[in-house]
């Protein structure tokens, strides 16, 4: 085996791997981070921004079954699948539907609940190590609706959450315009979450983390890694330039987990991967002073310092389909109605990303093959929410001093690779 220079090599430099690698050096270990891209380039570069602690349900119940034939018909719609790619993407639905029974249902509950009470702090703690509090706003957001008829969804949303103790206040209209004055009156009313927050810029969050990780020591090499071998001392990561050894392996390049997982444990994970889309309105500042999600139009909109970004929609294309860039502009038309003044889209900009889902809504977070491949990715749409205590998690799982330390944090037991 090639000399081991680095005791954990981090494949992903997203929100999720640059966290566990800041993580890992606080705790004296030599790490290397592995990706294509400079940190925070991927998925986490155009997330919501949203620190969705309130979600804590799967993203998908039985009442989308009713729903999604008249959504596929949609091309413009909350979710679009490819036809071209549904041979693919049939199994992944398979297995879906199947965990919407009811005790697999409860049990992606509880698991997400385990891990969105844990965020908020987590990520307290994770800015404070960086001196960066400023980059979180915890000042909650809201869910509104506009039609009378939607009154006994989001009523009956809210007892589901405060069934699992989610802090949900419902606002009535004259709430939500005396706080968000520039929402339109055709508002009635919404679902407002105190214990959520936002960050002002996603990008910069992974940045500082990041540069944070470079004064500890950890490395960035932007490579490739096209596969992988475990050896008597470790792992071996062959990339597009070479060789690179370390004791352990943390995969956690997202939507691109699957491969490498494979490789190196033997496990197919029925990983995929739901684009998602945003619009960046730069001319927008001070419109909403949190997130506002509307239940009928299906779609977020966070201020940020560098605007509003106007977020959302699911399409099932895969990883090599070129993007739909139609579907983050209509995230503009799905705007319109909602303000007092129609939005500003000068300079406007869309994107497209890549969010890791496995069909139990679930993340991995494990360590297999005698702890030599450590496991952390598929957090579905609460990745910048989950990527603090993720971390966490990961540190407690490499470093036994730590797991003492961690036993306010959940169980791995949910999240474990062999529960496919």
């Amino acid at each position: 085996m090639p000399n081991i220079t680095h005791d954990i090599a981090v494949v992903g430099a997203g929100i999720i791997g640059v966290a566990c690698a800041l993580r890992l050096a606080r705790q004296g270990l030599q790490v290397v981070v592995i990706d294509p891209q400079e940190p925070g380039h991927g998925a986490s570069f155009g997330n919501a921004g949203h620190l969705a602690t309130e979600q804590v349900f799967p993203i998908a119940d039985l009442s989308i079954l009713k729903r999604l034939p008249a959504m596929l018909m949609d091309p413009m719609g909350p979710l679009r699948l490819d036809w071209k790619y549904l041979p693919c993407a049939l199994p992944w639905f398979t297995r879906l539907l199947l965990n919407l029974r009811s005790a697999p249902f409860q049990r992606t509950v509880a698991g997400l609940r385990a891990l969105n009470e844990s965020s908020l702090e987590a990520w307290r703690r994770l800015l404070d190590d960086i001196r960066r509090l400023d980059l979180l706003k915890v000042e909650g957001s809201l869910l509104v609706f506009e039609r009378q008829d939607s009154r006994p969804a989001l009523e009956a949303l809210q007892r589901r959450m405060q069934q699992q103790q989610v802090p949900v206040d419902w606002w009535q209209a004259g709430a939500v315009h005396e706080t968000a004055p520039q929402l339109s009156e055709k508002i009635q009313g919404g679902l407002f979450f105190p214990n959520t927050g936002h960050f002002i810029d996603p990008y910069r969050v992974v940045f500082e983390l990041a540069s944070a990780a470079k004064a500890c020591g950890v490395q960035f090499v932007k490579q490739q890694v096209e596969g992988g071998q475990l050896q008597e001392g470790g792992v071996s990561l062959i990339t597009e330039n070479g060789t690179l050894s370390a004791r352990q392996v943390l995969i956690a390049c997202g939507a691109h987990s699957a491969k490498l997982t494979a490789a190196l444990t033997g496990k197919r994970v029925p990983l995929d991967t739901e684009r998602g889309y945003h619009l960046m309105l730069p001319q927008e500042h001070d419109r909403l002073p949190f997130p506002v999600t509307s239940l009928e139009r299906k779609f977020i909109m966070t201020p940020m310092s560098e605007g509003l970004r106007l977020a959302g929609t699911v399409e099932f294309a895969g990883l090599k389909a070129p993007p739909t860039m139609a579907r983050a502009w209509q995230l503009h038309r799905l705007s319109k109605g909602l303000f007092r003044e129609e939005l500003n889209v000068e300079a406007a900009t869309p994107w497209m990303g890549f969010r890791p889902s496995l069909p139990d809504s679930l993340p991995v977070i494990d360590s297999v093959c005698d702890g030599k491949v450590l496991l952390a990715f598929g957090h579905q749409h609460l990745g910048l929410t989950q990527a603090a205590v993720t971390a966490e998690m990961v540190g407690g799982m490499v470093s036994p001093a730590m797991r003492s330390e961690s036993c306010h944090l959940p169980s791995l037991k949910r999240y474990r690779l062999d529960r496919f």
